[in-house]
């Protein structure tokens, strides 16, 4: 059985001052880090249509919003960008608690 494709949807917009904190802060080493390759992340615009073959628990309201999909539904989701500090225990839990599933 092959193992389940799991990504990490970051939804976002022009001009989010949190976006751009995500940029600085986690962005550049995120695709270096064991969740970044437990999880490719894929950015989306929050206006966007939601791209076929997603499935959300519902739309994103605000950006920065993470979802995590495993086989394109929708696992998980950090809504906002709490921090650094904050982000990464949070997506750690949230693969965790999908790998277990």
């Amino acid at each position: 059985m092959a193992a389940a494709e799991v990504e990490l949807l970051m939804f976002e917009q022009p001009g989010c001052i949190y976006c751009a904190a995500w940029d600085r802060e986690v962005a550049p080493e995120y695709p270096l880090t064991d969740e970044g390759r437990a999880a490719p992340l894929r950015r989306l615009q929050l206006r966007d249509p939601l791209p076929e073959g997603l499935t959300l628990i519902s739309p994103p309201i605000f950006t920065p919003t993470f979802v995590l999909v495993e086989d394109g539904v929708e696992v998980g989701r950090i809504a906002g960008y709490p921090g650094e500090d904050f982000f990464w225990p949070l997506l750690a839990q949230l693969i965790a608690e999908a790998a277990q599933d």
